[in-house]
């Protein structure tokens, strides 16, 4: 587990631990979600990382389309 602090600018340095494992590089989004208490980091992929991601997906049953119709 690796630990860092909130500086007075609510900046907070990624421990180069993690930075190496997870490949992070400058310029790189992060999301920040909160969930039953705790603090989740996710990394955002770019849009070339995420395309074919949702592939194979069931398409059937789109909420839109029910939408429009009330």
């Amino acid at each position: 587990m690796e630990i860092s602090t909130i500086s007075s600018k609510f900046q907070v340095v990624i421990p180069r631990k993690i930075r190496e494992q997870y490949d992070l590089k400058p310029g790189q989004k992060l999301a920040f979600i909160p969930y039953k208490g705790t603090l989740r980091v996710v990394i955002v992929p770019t849009m070339e990382e995420a395309r074919g991601i949702l592939k194979g997906m069931n398409t059937d049953n789109i909420r839109e389309e029910e939408d429009e119709e009330r």
